[in-house]
């Protein structure tokens, strides 16, 4: 297993790499691209897996996925992933303006449609047939030529966990997730959608995020920022089958209720120290690392990301818990 971070900036980065950080991922939002800052990160890196984590799939055409990260492969060959996400429901209709219906049908021909033109090579002709996107281009430019980048979904419950191992190349778990979500509901629905791809023998590959924040001098403000963010993310309804199989509705009945009424100490409040204790790495540089050693097998077996939390965050102090991350690397690396 590899660690990495979102991505912190060229400074932070170079330090990141050389301490051993393995892979940077980058999200977007309505003030932050995904590609652009991936430019930013194929600039300011050197060997380290760059990718998004993800790219909302809908916002754009499966040309334009492709061609992103066709450009991108020419200063980072070899490095790139492409993450994608269906994205929540009323952003696709209200930010976006696109359809938002069947969002795990529409996301599995996205990545068949982008791979037609990862795959392409010159001379051919860039062809897919399906319910949502239909393609045939002759492109005359010697442009081409076939690029094998490993295409990884976002996938919070069962079905698009085997979505994106059957179409994908494995999938990007929450910050959520807990050994028990990863093992007993995940895991088991990425094997049926890999027994079912053409050639089942590929790898399924598995990223995620991990909530972390580490504070040496101030433990106490790291665990009320983690579980700040656990809150945040428990507000949305989508997470009920999460909370169901955790036996978690009471406390989340309470951090929804104090979340609608704007009180933001008692959402985290709300969350138990069983929840902390599952879900984050957090407090001093010690019970980080003893956080780490404990979840080996709660984490993603490829790639995990040290996420600080960004509920109520600022930009510095979210810097800073990147930063400290660095501290846990030789305990998450070492056999």
């Amino acid at each position: 297993m590899r660690f990495g971070m979102p991505w912190p900036g060229v400074d932070l980065a170079r330090e990141a790499e050389q301490a051993g950080v393995g892979a940077f991922c980058t999200g977007e939002f309505v003030d932050h691209d995904a590609y652009t800052t991936m430019a930013e990160m194929a600039a300011g890196t050197g060997t380290a897996q760059i990718g998004p984590a993800i790219a909302y799939a809908f916002a754009r055409t499966p040309y334009a996925h492709a061609t992103a990260m066709r450009q991108l492969h020419r200063t980072a060959p070899g490095r790139l992933f492409l993450g994608l996400g269906s994205g929540a429901y009323r952003i696709n209709r209200d930010w976006f303006g696109v359809p938002a219906d069947r969002p795990v049908d529409r996301i599995a021909e996205t990545v068949q449609a982008t791979r037609a033109w990862l795959h392409a090579e010159n001379g051919e002709r860039v062809r897919f047939s399906g319910e949502f996107y239909e393609i045939d281009a002759d492109v005359r430019a010697p442009v081409l030529g076939r690029l094998d980048i490993p295409v990884l979904l976002a996938a919070f419950n069962k079905r698009m966990a085997r979505t994106g191992a059957r179409v994908g190349d494995g999938v990007i778990g929450h910050g959520l997730f807990t050994r028990s979500w990863w093992d007993d509901v995940v895991r088991p629905a990425a094997e049926k959608g890999a027994a079912e791809r053409s050639d089942s023998s590929l790898p399924q590959v598995e990223h995620g995020w991990i909530i972390t924040a580490v504070d040496d001098v101030a433990p106490e403000r790291a665990l009320a920022d983690a579980r700040r963010m656990i809150a945040f993310y428990l507000t949305v309804k989508t997470y009920d089958p999460y909370v169901t199989h955790h036996g978690w509705e009471a406390p989340v009945e309470q951090l929804r209720a104090a979340f609608a009424r704007g009180d933001i100490d008692a959402m985290a409040d709300a969350v138990t120290d069983e929840m902390l204790t599952e879900i984050a790495v957090c407090g001093t540089t010690a019970e980080a690392t003893a956080t780490i050693r404990r979840r080996t097998g709660s984490l993603p077996r490829d790639v995990g990301y040290f996420a600080p939390p960004s509920f109520m965050v600022g930009r510095k102090r979210r810097s800073a818990y990147a930063t400290a991350a660095l501290g846990l690397l030789p305990t998450a690396t070492s056999p």
